[in-house]
């Protein structure tokens, strides 16, 4: 079965990983995976996205980078944006550690994670809403830049519904189609109405394996409600990825299997729709050939 599986951590990272980027795209490329998207909250993974392509695989896995907008690198600026799409960002994710709703959800703790190796210094958080409920100036200017560069995909990361919300529909009135709505069903708040308003606009929601395999350290979510949201969203707009790599959470090649095995049991699926959300989905926002 074809795979694509957009949200993968592998290191090098501060935070222990189960594999490296290198390690992953072997394994992948054993379960005929055709890509795979490196994410780290603190660093950008271009860079070791491309040298294991071209250094360690075989060819028949792709490997793509991105940079996520956290303090480490200077927050929401249009200036890091515009080095990681110069150097062949396919993924540009909103503030995740560094959100004020990441911190809200995980206790107050002044780190992100107190898994972060070597790190000293507290997270300043990021809510990017004014007074007024409207987007930050900073916000918008990159929104602007990535509607001139459509081949790149907005994350949306671990911001609020409300940051959310106003962030989705910024982005469709400018053009942006290539929107991937981060685990909406976990840590973000965001209703199933929420999910099937944001995909009318254009965005792709995300259901990850992380949150729902009952092996998983990070399952909090009952398979069921993968049901509600692909009957609220449609099959079209639905992206199933990973979000798995976390020191001892074992394989994220294991993990997608388990849940995109669940999935189908629990929606109902065949084939042909399994085929839309793990592959043909996630290839069209990664512009890669169906």
């Amino acid at each position: 079965m074809r795979k694509i599986d957009l949200h993968v951590h592998a290191g090098p990272s501060v935070m222990p990983r189960a594999v490296d980027a290198a390690e992953m795209l072997l394994e992948a490329e054993k379960s005929d995976y055709r890509a795979i998207v490196i994410k780290d909250h603190y660093f950008p993974t271009m860079m070791s996205a491309d040298q294991v392509e071209k250094h360690v695989g075989s060819g028949k896995c792709r490997v793509f980078g991105g940079i996520a907008l956290n303090n480490s690198v200077g927050g929401i600026r249009l200036k890091a944006v515009d080095a990681a799409c110069a150097l062949g960002a396919k993924l540009v994710w909103m503030p995740t550690v560094s959100a004020l709703r990441h911190k809200e959800m995980h206790s107050g703790k002044g780190l992100a994670f107190p898994s972060s190796q070597g790190m000293q210094v507290a997270e300043e958080t990021i809510y990017y809403l004014d007074e007024a409920g409207n987007l930050k100036p900073e916000v918008l200017a990159v929104l602007d830049y990535l509607a001139k560069h459509p081949d790149v995909i907005l994350g949306t990361g671990h911001g609020s519904r409300s940051e959310i919300d106003a962030l989705i529909h910024a982005a469709a009135e400018r053009g942006i189609q290539r929107i991937l709505v981060n685990h909406p069903h976990y840590m973000i708040g965001a209703s199933v109405e929420d999910m099937a308003a944001w995909s009318r606009l254009g965005a792709f929601i995300e259901l990850n394996a992380t949150v729902f395999v009952p092996e998983s350290r990070f399952c909090t979510n009952d398979i069921r409600e993968t049901k509600e949201i692909v009957d609220a969203v449609g099959l079209e707009k639905i992206v199933v990825d990973s979000d798995y790599g976390q020191n001892k959470n074992g394989s994220p090649v294991a993990g997608l299997d388990a849940f995109i095995d669940m999935v189908q049991k629990t929606c109902g699926l065949d084939e042909d729709q399994l085929d839309l959300i793990c592959y043909r989905n996630p290839a069209w926002l990664l512009g890669m050939e169906v």
